[in-house]
């Protein structure tokens, strides 16, 4: 019987590790496009954000997976940040710097990093991206996803 147990143990470890795989990504971040009938040339399929809630004065990581069917050798990442009805921040990045370059095609990921300052005020702030092609005009994609800044951890961290 113990032998009938041990094996039955690895089964449920396997069915664990599977359910926080899953867990972790229906935490994914929900995105729109800018333009819902526009045929963007590089099409994103996931948005993540850690940590979620972002703290200010710590590093987050945004992550945006995305697949394109053609190859892109440079170009510019705008984004654009607001608090409510406030644009709080922008800022205009070189594709190449969030992810290596040349992309093929296929599948790749846009990493940013960004730590805000300590006092940035929590709540709901909204974010659009934009991915401009190598001639500064064409946009190849475009979308909008809204994160949250929760609460300082400490007074010390300011």
């Amino acid at each position: 019987m113990a032998t009938s147990s041990s094996s039955s143990s690895s089964p449920a470890l396997v069915l664990v590790s599977a359910f926080l795989l899953l867990l972790s990504l229906a935490q994914a971040t929900s995105f729109e496009y800018c333009n819902k009938r526009a045929k963007y040339p590089v099409r994103i399929s996931g948005v993540s954000i850690s940590p979620e809630p972002v703290q200010g004065g710590k590093p987050a990581q945004f992550n945006i997976s995305a697949t394109t069917g053609d190859e892109i050798s440079q170009g510019k990442v705008v984004i654009d940040v607001k608090y409510f009805f406030l644009y709080v921040h922008s800022e205009t990045k070189e594709l190449c710097e969030e992810t290596s370059c040349p992309i093929t095609t296929g599948d790749f990921v846009l990493s940013h990093q960004q730590t805000l300052p300590s006092f940035t005020p929590p709540g709901s702030y909204h974010l659009t991206m934009k991915i401009i092609g190598e001639d500064g005009k064409r946009e190849l994609s475009c979308i909008t996803f809204s994160f949250s800044i929760g609460f300082a951890s400490s007074v010390a961290d300011s």
